[in-house]
């Protein structure tokens, strides 16, 4: 342990002001906005190693971390593990709100009492079936009953927690938030909310408006702002500001304290989607060959039908031999859990060196974190490795079925049900299986063999084509932006989703207005085939020139 007057941040990391003091604040709860490219979960991981590091998290007691979504989840746990020593990183528990809620649920399940009451074999499905299956919407709702009713579940949950991480809070609904305020409020323990307004372009799903000003009254927050993006260069910084100055004054800085000429904003006026098309391609090709950009440092984002709008371009791509992947399905089956057990099992026996696939592995096979560590797990993951290499060299052509199969096997179907809640549902965890395996022999057949299959189903090496709301939370060095035009964005959260595009690129942005786009044949609905710049939105980045 040190002193908190010793502390200084992991991994030779600066912090800006506003950051340092939300790292090492010792009393009080904390609401930070933080714009893209500020560190929001480099942030968490400091604060983490402060409390962990100096001891003012006192052991036993441990560190929750609760985000929006399941890769944030796993994102911020990988990261204190990377700045802090194994022994101490093991003292966060880093969940979704859905996990959270079933762990109270799991824990306290006879606490709920006629229509609640839940069997002991209870499935989370689709629907909601009295005693026997819930959805998942009913989870935090009925964790809050828990709370409310139960003054052992709220007191074991504030005798395990000192300290509370709330991530990407900016998405958090109204019965989220009602768990939260039935567990934390009014408790000793401290909490940090971290979110970006401008990044909340998820109001379909029930997020709330206003939470991050919610959150600091209810629970007498002190409000700290993160401005500075870290990430991008000048140049897209300026440009970045310039909105800001417009969707939220005070937030903005002088473009004085953003100095330099670093990075690159080009618009591309085009006849038609067909020249668009050609002179992305070429664009793209360039970056790789000559500029060195990695491919899946690429992407393109298009507000809305990326199939429709990318069909030209991909012909070109293809032409050129440049590789992409079309992120509107993939991204979504990637993410899921058992599906990266899956590839993560497929690099590891396929390739040469995948430490950090082979970690995670690990983390698996050992079962629940927290439960004491012995050899066998080791020994069983190493049998399985060397089980499958075997197998994959003496028959080049054994499906990753076969190479897989024997290893779930081996972890058994509780283990890989306890991946993710929804995998209690039916036959949610096979067709998920079933579905990744599809598609992995698909790309096998495309690309000729297995191991390119991979670095395509996991966009290895491959160009990004995807949504701009599929590129929330995302960064590449180059972006291209497709269709700056007034019928593309429209609607009330215009300027909202064209932040969001813009500010994924580190290095490079592109933007594309073309005059008119033909109507492609599987368009369906309403297509305008004359199109109009959206000057508000170039303008900010001519602003920048």
């Amino acid at each position: 342990m040190i002193t908190p007057e010793a502390w200084t941040p992991a991994a030779g990391m600066t912090l800006e002001r506003n950051a340092l003091t939300v790292a090492t604040a010792r009393a009080g709860n904390l609401v930070v906005t933080a714009g893209p490219g500020a560190g929001k979960t480099e942030l968490l991981a400091q604060r983490a190693d402060f409390l962990l590091r100096t001891g003012h998290s006192r052991y036993p007691r441990r560190i929750l971390a609760i985000s929006f979504k399941v890769d944030a989840a796993r994102t911020l746990r990988d990261r204190v593990r990377r700045r802090c020593a194994p022994e101490l990183a093991a003292r966060l528990d880093s969940y979704t709100f859905h996990a959270f809620a079933k762990r109270l649920i799991d824990a306290f399940r006879p606490v709920l009492t006629g229509n609640d009451a839940l069997d002991a074999d209870y499935t989370i499905g689709k629907d909601r079936i009295t005693g026997r299956q819930l959805d998942l919407d009913s989870l935090p709702p009925l964790a809050t009953t828990i709370l409310e009713t139960s003054p052992l579940a709220r007191a074991a949950l504030r005798q395990t927690y000192g300290f509370v991480f709330l991530d990407e809070f900016q998405d958090c609904t109204t019965n989220q938030y009602n768990l939260l305020h039935a567990a934390f409020h009014d408790t000793d323990m401290q909490l940090t909310a971290v979110g970006d307004v401008k990044q909340r372009i998820m109001g379909f799903a029930g997020a709330l408006e206003g939470v991050l000003a919610r959150f600091a009254t209810d629970f007498d927050a002190t409000p700290l702002n993160l401005y500075q993006n870290f990430r991008a260069k000048p140049r897209l910084r300026r440009m970045q500001n310039a909105m800001i100055a417009v969707m939220e004054p005070s937030a903005a800085v002088a473009d004085a304290d953003i100095l330099g000429d670093g990075g690159i904003i080009e618009i591309l006026r085009l006849e038609d989607s067909a020249q668009e098309a050609r002179e992305v391609a070429d664009r793209i090709t360039s970056w790789i060959t000559a500029d060195g950009i990695p491919p899946d440092e690429i992407a393109v984002l298009v507000r809305q039908q990326v199939g429709l709008y990318t069909e030209a371009l991909r012909a070109e791509l293809r032409a050129r031999g440049v590789r992409f992947r079309d992120d509107s399905d993939l991204q979504d089956l990637a993410a899921e859990p058992v599906v990266m057990l899956i590839i993560d099992f497929l690099a590891v026996i396929t390739g040469d060196r995948e430490p950090d696939a082979y970690a995670r592995l690990l983390d698996v096979a050992t079962g629940w974190r927290g439960q004491e560590l012995t050899d066998r797990p080791y020994v069983e993951l190493r049998q399985a490795l060397d089980q499958a290499r075997r197998r994959h060299r003496s028959d080049p052509d054994a499906t990753t079925r076969q190479l897989v199969t024997p290893f779930l096997d081996r972890l058994g179907e509780e283990m890989l049900v306890a991946l993710a809640p929804a995998y209690q549902q039916g036959r949610r965890l096979q067709e998920l299986i079933e579905t990744a395996h599809s598609r992995l022999e698909e790309l096998r057949a495309e690309a000729g063999d297995i191991t390119q299959a991979i670095r395509e189903f996991t966009g290895r090496d491959a160009v990004k084509l995807l949504t701009v709301h599929k590129a929330k939370g995302m960064e590449f060095d180059a972006v291209v932006v497709l269709g700056v035009e007034h019928e593309m964005f429209w609607g009330n959260d215009q300027r909202e989703e064209y932040f969001v595009a813009v500010s994924r690129a580190r290095k490079l942005v592109c933007l594309t207005v073309c005059e008119q786009r033909p109507r492609p044949p599987d368009a369906r609905g309403r297509w305008d085939v004359k199109r109009r710049p959206h000057r508000e939105f170039l303008d900010y980045a001519l602003s920048t020139q």
